[in-house]
């Protein structure tokens, strides 16, 4: 059983999935400290000395003064970190995506000629036919 299980994530792309999830959140924390403390103070600091995090509307005030978490509020500045950190962590899967997608497209094609039997492809250079094993 531990076999089949070994095959199967060495075969598929599980083990590729499973890397790139890892790799995916570690890259979301990078991006998230990327949005919160280095983008956003400049833009904050530009805009009249706004904290972002801390913008809100209030629906209810905190009913205790001691615990704030009795307040009832639309956090849009939280909000708006969170869309400006997706945006950046697209770009960067954008960017990465082109740069393999531009390598896989400028890999050439090897030479091919077809099996005259099987109308298969075949290397240029092969003596026998992978698919039917003719001479050709």
């Amino acid at each position: 059983m531990w076999a089949e299980f070994k095959s199967f994530l060495l075969k598929t792309n599980a083990l590729a999935l499973a890397i790139g999830v890892i790799i995916g959140a570690a890259l979301g924390s990078v991006v998230n400290s990327l949005v919160n403390d280095i983008i956003m103070p400049p833009i904050g600091q530009l805009l009249g000395k706004v904290d972002f995090s801390q913008l809100k509307i209030v629906l209810q005030a905190a009913t205790d003064p001691a615990d704030p978490a009795t307040e009832v509020a639309i956090r849009y500045g939280a909000f708006l970190n969170a869309v400006i950190g997706f945006v950046i962590v697209a770009f960067i899967v954008w960017r990465i995506s082109k740069m393999f997608l531009r390598e896989e497209a400028a890999a050439p094609e090897p030479e091919m000629k077809t099996c005259p039997f099987c109308r298969q492809l075949n290397a240029l250079d092969a003596t026998k036919c992978m698919h039917c094993a003719s001479a050709i």
